[in-house]
């Protein structure tokens, strides 16, 4: 091994050492991605992001900031896997070019066609992945209009919770009156609207059916 390692001229040297470094790091990214697609439930009580802008009734405009946001964040994380599959794929492939005995410039073109497919297929693969896991991501959004009951008593002005249905399923998610009053436990609400990412806004209802 260390015979062969010193017959390497310096660049192929530095290819390998290169291709080393990358590779952990994006096996480290690419599974750490992989892990992450196994946390499907969503705690809608946690603080998922930056904080959407106070924006009173106009919740439209508080989803549409937190969904840019998410994007953003995921641009930015796309970005970093697809630039290590890149780095990765070219120095391996400049490595083992060279080691073969190709023709420097040769080896840098072929290396950078390798690189240019790592990034591509990574960019793919992750968006895919990215979108699969979003599918399965309950919407605090779906449940605007549903009706519900308050789970924790909510305090004039405050935040306490409600249970109601968020994309089929029934979920405890931190509630706001419409009109700034209170609502005791079990007071029958409707969603009247979305506040931020965790919060919705509801209004006493009367006479009908409750999540």
């Amino acid at each position: 091994m260390t015979e062969w390692w010193t017959h390497l001229t310096m660049l192929n040297q530095s290819f390998y050492v290169a291709a080393g470094f990358f590779s952990i790091i994006f096996l480290w990214q690419f599974i750490g991605a992989m892990l992450g697609m196994g946390h499907g439930d969503v705690d809608l009580h946690l603080d998922a992001g930056a904080d959407a802008a106070d924006v009173g009734g106009d919740s439209l405009e508080a989803h549409s900031a937190h969904e840019a946001a998410d994007s953003a964040a995921a641009f930015k994380v796309l970005s970093l896997r697809a630039v290590l599959a890149f780095c990765t794929m070219f120095a391996w492939a400049g490595a083992l070019y060279l080691n073969l005995g190709t023709r420097v410039a040769i080896a840098l073109l072929y290396a950078l066609a390798w690189g240019l497919a790592g990034w591509a297929l990574v960019a793919v693969l992750v968006n895919w992945m990215r979108r699969l896991s979003e599918s399965g991501t309950p919407r605090l959004s779906s449940c605007v209009g549903t009706t519900g009951t308050v789970y924790l008593h909510i305090p004039a002005g405050g935040c306490g919770e409600a249970r109601v249905m968020v994309s089929g399923v029934i979920s405890t998610v931190k509630a706001r009156a419409a009109d700034g009053g209170q609502m005791v436990a079990g007071t029958p609400v409707r969603v009247t609207a979305v506040l931020d990412h965790s919060t919705i806004s509801v209004a006493p209802v009367t006479g009908e059916k409750t999540a």
